[in-house]
């Protein structure tokens, strides 16, 4: 095989062993990597109705055939494993330069199981694989393990995916950080980390993959570094202040999707003073990137005292500019970096803590919960110092923090008192920064991915409603023609799905969202790296098994087309902005998500895949998975 190392290597933490397994050509073609690999291991390997804390889950890192080449957007890999925040199926995905230093270690995926009975790290090169004493490393924040291991290891071009004190104290949503600033951000992955007592796996190799048209690679990897510039949908402005940039988030406060106030306003006032633009034009030291990738489109900023913010933690993209800034009602730009950069080194998914502290003080303002129940913090929209206490406390799980730390739906169940209605989340997961008001073919995508609430799972509204150039870049994923923001057509969602499909292809690539490659030049790049005459129909079947064996572990788990809802606010206005006179229109969203379902061949109004499904994609073996009630 050409562009794979041909071995996942295998860690049970409880044994303190190590094996390789050698799948065949036949299973890399059938599932690629990353997100494939992730979705065929869990529901294959983790049994039903396991506790997602115990040693019986299982959490698997996974490359792809494109990562380790020197192509833009080629550094990254997919981890996944049963949620301990939903409950039921989680993967993300994160760049950095650790997934190129797995791959030159010699390895496609790790897949780890058990606990360890004390701290460890696992030590992966081209040569070794240990498991090694993490005693002395419990307790660091990120930045420090890092450091601390390529001080011990002798290794300055060591790389690393750890967590920190979110993780090794579970918080629900906490998150797994790739070399100090890069976040496998959602589902609790760093949670499951922590549990099963593993602080990093640090990785260094000299191997490179042997690629089967290296003249085609060249060739494509030339054509992004000369044009990436001028190209729709990102260009310039990503490579300049990252996401977030002014007109961006500008606009999104125009229209209503700058999620303000625990996404009970959706304008923001302060706005223009917490955009990337802002942010790099005030406390910016310049931008960054993956390995081997020309975009670099990741801003690193540094503050001086009080707030002490190291440039080495990178910088605030616009799902935290939202989470911890307009969600929360804070506009002070200082507090949001500090925020973010603790998130980092105490490894938290932004999102879900800005989204479970804004519903802290949503509570707070209508006295659900008391200063007797904050440790007399004053939890109120707008006040920053308490939005970084609560980070925190979150993080320590202390006093109220502790509640925080498990996620809105978890919290709003223990506090009763119609909390619920402030939960803001699809399956447990919370909203990112994108209305689904706004956006609402979005918003189908977010009620039916496996996952929850996944700003990367389907096609942005905003960006097709007009024939243009960016537009004419997605029509290579299935879109058909511009439609208006809220259309609901069975046209648009057509269009969500395409998009949607080809999300999970790229997921199992692996390769970058923010690199502009068209799907026809994505999967030339899988041609010519594996040597397979790969096309397009592969590439979507691809997708297809990731969505439906996802489908397929959540039903086991009792996640079932009821859980395939957006939160309630999605369906009122907002008393001000562009949203005011707006909302969902509940019976056009339950029958385009009927629509989805039957578009993916799962049945329209259970969402349960068909028989004729499985055997279309190869995975009759699921069958055996689904509650016998709901197979079809």
């Amino acid at each position: 095989m050409q562009g794979v190392a041909g071995k996942i290597l295998r860690v049970n933490l409880t044994a303190g062993t190590t094996t390789v397994d050698t799948p065949d050509e036949s299973f890399y073609r059938k599932y690629l990597g990353g997100a494939g690999f992730v979705s065929y291991f869990l529901l294959k390997e983790v049994p039903q109705g396991i506790d997602p804390l115990s040693p019986e889950n299982k959490i698997i890192f996974a490359l792809g055939p494109m990562t380790g080449l020197p192509m833009p957007g080629a550094s990254r890999n997919c981890v996944g494993a049963k949620s301990p925040l939903t409950g039921g199926y989680a993967k993300t995905e994160v760049g950095g330069f650790w997934p190129m230093a797995l791959k030159k270690a010699g390895y496609d995926a790790v897949i780890v199981e058990g606990k360890s009975p004390k701290p460890v790290y696992l030590f992966v090169t081209d040569k070794t694989v240990e498991i090694r004493s993490a005693e002395h490393l419990w307790g660091k924040t990120v930045m420090e393990t890092e450091d601390t291991l390529k001080e011990e290891t002798g290794l300055k071009n060591l790389r690393t995916c750890s967590i920190g004190i979110g993780g090794e104290n579970m918080v629900k949503y906490a998150c797994v950080i790739n070399d100090l600033k890069d976040a496998a951000g959602r589902g609790g992955v760093g949670a499951v980390m922590g549990s099963k007592n593993l602080k990093s796996i640090a990785a260094f190799g000299r191997w490179n993959p042997d690629v089967a048209d290296p003249a085609k690679i060249r060739e494509l990897t030339l054509y992004m570094n000369q044009n990436y510039y001028d190209l729709p949908l990102f260009g310039k402005a990503m490579h300049d202040v990252g996401t977030g940039e002014h007109s961006m988030m500008m606009g999104g406060n125009e229209v209503g999707n700058m999620p303000s106030h625990n996404f009970g306003r959706n304008d923001f006032p302060e706005t223009e003073k917490i955009t990337a633009t802002t942010t790099m034009e005030t406390y910016g030291t310049g931008m960054e990137a993956c390995a081997a990738c020309a975009i670099r489109c990741k801003k690193t900023v540094e503050i001086g005292s009080p707030w002490n913010v190291n440039k080495r933690n990178g910088g605030p993209e616009y799902e935290s500019l939202g989470s911890l800034g307009s969600t929360c009602g804070v506009g002070d730009l200082a507090a949001i970096c500090k925020a973010n950069e603790l998130a980092n080194l105490y490894s938290l998914d932004t999102i879900s803590l800005g989204v479970s502290i804004a519903f802290g003080m949503e509570c707070f303002e209508n006295e659900i919960l008391t200063l007797e129940d904050t440790g007399g913090i004053d939890l109120r929209f707008g006040n920053a110092e308490a939005m970084l206490q609560m980070v925190e406390a979150i993080a320590r799980r202390e006093g109220i923090g502790d509640l925080l730390a498990e996620g809105v739906r978890a919290a709003s169940e223990k506090i009763g008192q119609g909390s619920d209605e402030y939960a803001i989340h699809v399956k447990g997961l919370e909203l990112p920064m994108h209305d689904p008001r706004v956006k609402q073919g979005l918003g189908v995508v977010y009620s039916v991915e496996a996952h929850g609430a996944d700003h990367c799972a389907g096609m942005h509204d905003t960006a097709m409603t007009q024939d243009s150039a960016g537009f004419e870049h997605m029509r290579g994923m299935g879109a058909t023609r511009p439609l208006p923001a809220d259309d609901l057509s069975a046209e648009k969602v057509a269009s969500q799905k395409a998009a949607h499909l080809h999300s999970l292809f790229r997921d199992s690539a692996t390769v970058c969202s923010f690199v502009p490659w068209t799907v026809t030049q994505q999967v030339e790049a899988i041609a010519a790296v594996t040597g397979w005459g790969y096309t397009i129909h592969e590439a979507l079947a691809v997708a297809e098994r990731v969505a439906t064996l996802g489908r397929i572990f959540n039903m086991r788990e009792g996640i079932l087309m009821d859980k395939d809802v957006l939160p309630r606010r999605m369906f009122g206005p907002t008393p001000t902005g562009g949203l005011k006179n707006g909302g969902i229109d509940e019976d056009k969203m339950n029958n385009a998500i009927g629509l989805f379902y039957g578009m993916m061949g799962w049945d329209e109004n259970t969402g349960v895949p068909s028989r004729w499904k499985l055997g279309e994609l190869g995975i009759e073996w699921a069958a055996e998975e689904m509650p016998e009630a709901a197979t079809v």
